[in-house]
């Protein structure tokens, strides 16, 4: 009996979902033609067949009595023949009542159709917002793996370059190499964490540029002027955690260092239009003059690094630098910690 009652309660949801799936002109059209075969089968066996026969009822009175009247006897013979005949004519057929039968269902079915609209109109929306849900879900995973994936990049690059350049001083020039391992300490001590994070903020990536470029002084010595211009109220702007680094070893490497005096660099951040914008500029050879194959992420990498965290909120730009180098330029939106 169970079995049954569920089949039944299936059946029924099948039905009502049907009903909502469809527009009300094809419902329309449905149930005009629901009514016509009804019409057509109600005269057609087996719906012709007689399903119930009214019996003939004459009712007599017999009046024994010699006094009545021959009229008044032939009005009640005829009286009580006609009133034979139409009892005797009556008969119900299964037929009878199906057009009813199919109006009833058209109403009912409207009734279904108008109810289980908002329902299923509900649970459609709540299955969408599901579906946005768990996509959007993904999507921050495949984000967050590949930023993961470029930050490792980052790392290894950065440490390889400075403990070769640690190496060589340590035959050449003991005191400063002495001076980069310290400043090497203190730079790890600033970046580590931020190279865990996927968030950081200006702040911290000072602290990760500063010593950076003193190490670079050391090996660069005069070929290197290094300025950073940021006011202490941008400090807590969120900014993407090793990507200014990144900027400023590609500005030195691609464009300070293959130049024989070297040059000066310049690190400025300042807010247009709701926007943080965040300037490294050299005075270098120039964007993509360099012989060096370079081997780190790159620029390219950055763009996509913006991509995937901002989506069309922020933008890369590179531009000359006047007299000379090259000026790239993060706009990323302005947020605070």
């Amino acid at each position: 009996m169970s079995r049954f009652a569920a089949a039944i309660a299936s059946a029924f949801r099948r039905y009502a979902a049907w009903l909502v799936a469809i527009s009300w002109k094809r419902f329309i059209l449905l149930s005009i033609l629901l009514l016509i075969i009804a019409g057509v089968l109600s005269e057609l066996p087996p719906f012709t067949w007689p399903a119930m026969e009214a019996a003939p009822k004459v009712s007599r009175q017999e009046d024994a009595g010699a006094a009545a009247s021959l009229g008044e006897e032939i009005k009640r013979e005829i009286i009580d023949g006609i009133r034979a005949e139409r009892e005797s004519s009556h008969v119900v057929r299964l037929g009878d009542y199906l057009p009813q039968l199919a109006f009833l269902f058209i109403i009912v079915s409207a009734a279904i159709k108008i109810a289980y609209a908002g329902r299923v109109k509900a649970e459609a929306k709540a299955a969408e917002a599901q579906e946005i849900a768990e996509a959007e879900s993904l999507k921050r995973q495949v984000v967050e793996a590949r930023m993961a994936a470029m930050q490792a990049q980052v790392e290894p690059h950065f440490l390889f370059n400075t403990l070769a350049s640690i190496d060589h001083l340590i035959e050449v020039d003991p005191p400063r190499a002495s001076r980069m391992q310290k400043n090497l300490i203190a730079l790890l001590r600033a970046s580590m964490p931020a190279m865990r994070e996927s968030a950081a903020t200006l702040g911290r990536e000072l602290q990760v540029v500063r010593p950076y470029l003193e190490i670079l002084k050391v090996r660069m010595e005069d070929r290197l002027q290094a300025e950073i211009s940021v006011a202490e109220g941008l400090y807590s702007a969120d900014f993407p955690p090793m990507m200014l680094q990144s900027l400023v070893e590609n500005a030195i490497k691609h464009g300070l260092e293959p130049k024989p005096e070297g040059g000066a660099l310049r690190v400025e951040a300042e807010v247009a239009h709701g926007k943080l914008v965040v300037t490294v500029a050299d005075t270098g050879v120039g964007f993509g003059r360099a012989a060096t194959a370079g081997t780190g992420t790159g620029l390219s990498s950055i763009r996509e690094r913006l991509k995937l965290i901002y989506g069309p909120q922020a933008e890369l730009r590179i531009a000359g630098n006047s007299p000379a180098g090259t000026r790239v330029t993060v706009v990323v939106p302005y947020k605070t910690a």
